[in-house]
């Protein structure tokens, strides 16, 4: 998807694959079998990077120069909000007028949201292919250090947050607290903390840099997974809350370095940088089976901890420090 922005325009592909994510959602309400739904399901995991990954190269690319740091804050923080509705709208319409009916009210409102891009988004140009070959132009992309370790970061970021949210509930579910599957869908409400405040530090990055900030990210959601090792339910609840906030901020300052670290070909290292990130999730969700295993939460804590303070590392080793201008209301020089 980064490639084909490059070739046809960013508006060009967000609005193109928003109006395609609406309609396989409409066509999986549709569905008349597993399979078929299973089909249109994939169709949409086709399209949505599309939207997703265009989207920040759009952003590093028109906001460089005036604040892009609190661009991809913000975006950050719509994600998050859209993915919290999204399962309560769809949670909510299935439970009153059957799965079907879940579907075509997503379908609807990505529509709706498919035409204000139409109608709002401005167009960027098509950038084309400015190195020959594609060999070419990934050998340099994979030769830019700061490059590679912001998607070292992006892979470490998901992972962390997968990590805490697919096995936070058999800890949960088990004694001493035993929630329950409402009670344990609930958590993810501590999403919402993180959407608020995330818009703020979007303004931090822009004035402290990112090496600052990520670190300062990363300490908060350390501290929250730390939390979460405690014996009382209120207090593993703010600790989840730390760790989305963290992870939330940490996620606005690696999107928004890619525009730092290379400006040729932006729409394919964001692409790289979202396979990274999403790569990372994958992992997350697996790996720390082992140590569950070996230790129980403990043990994912542990690992969760490691990754953080890794990602910290990498990002102060392979970013370059940037030269700022701190005075009130002032940007990068």
């Amino acid at each position: 998807m980064g490639a084909l922005a490059g070739r046809l325009g960013d508006k060009r592909t967000i609005v193109s694959c928003a109006w395609l994510l609406a309609l396989f959602t409409v066509l999986a309400g549709l569905s008349r079998s597993l399979g078929d739904l299973l089909a249109w399901r994939f169709l949409q995991g086709i399209v949505t990077p599309g939207i997703f990954a265009v989207t920040i190269a759009y952003i590093q690319q028109r906001w460089l120069a005036r604040g892009a740091g609190a661009a991809t804050a913000a975006y950050v923080t719509g994600t998050v909000l859209g993915g919290f509705s999204g399962r309560a709208i769809s949670g909510w319409t299935a439970g009153v007028a059957g799965w079907r009916s879940s579907f075509f009210a997503l379908a609807l409102l990505t529509a709706a949201g498919a035409a204000l891009l139409t109608g709002w988004l401005p167009r960027q140009p098509a950038t084309g292919r400015a190195m020959g070959a594609s060999s070419q132009r990934w050998v340099y992309l994979l030769r830019n250090r700061p490059l590679r370790a912001t998607w070292a970061v992006g892979f470490c970021v998901l992972f962390s947050m997968q990590a805490v949210f697919t096995y936070i509930p058999f800890h949960l579910s088990a004694p001493p607290f035993r929630l329950g599957p409402d009670a344990l869908g609930s958590i993810f409400a501590v999403f919402l903390i993180g959407a608020v405040i995330t818009p703020w530090f979007g303004k931090r990055i822009d004035r402290y840099g990112h090496r600052p900030v990520l670190a300062i990210a990363m300490g908060i959601s350390g501290a929250g997974a730390l939390l979460t090792l405690a014996p009382s339910l209120a207090a593993i609840i703010a600790g989840l809350s730390l760790i989305c906030t963290g992870v939330f901020i940490a996620q606005a300052a690696a999107s928004s370095h890619i525009g730092l670290a290379e400006k040729q070909h932006i729409s394919v290292a964001v692409g790289i940088y979202v396979t990274c990130y999403y790569i990372g999730g994958s992992a997350g969700a697996a790996v720390p089976g082992w140590f569950w295993g070996m230790a129980g939460w403990k043990g994912c804590v542990l690992l969760v901890a490691s990754v953080q303070a890794s990602t910290v590392a990498i990002a102060w080793k392979g970013w370059q420090p940037e030269e700022r201008d701190l005075n009130p209301g002032g940007g990068a020089r």
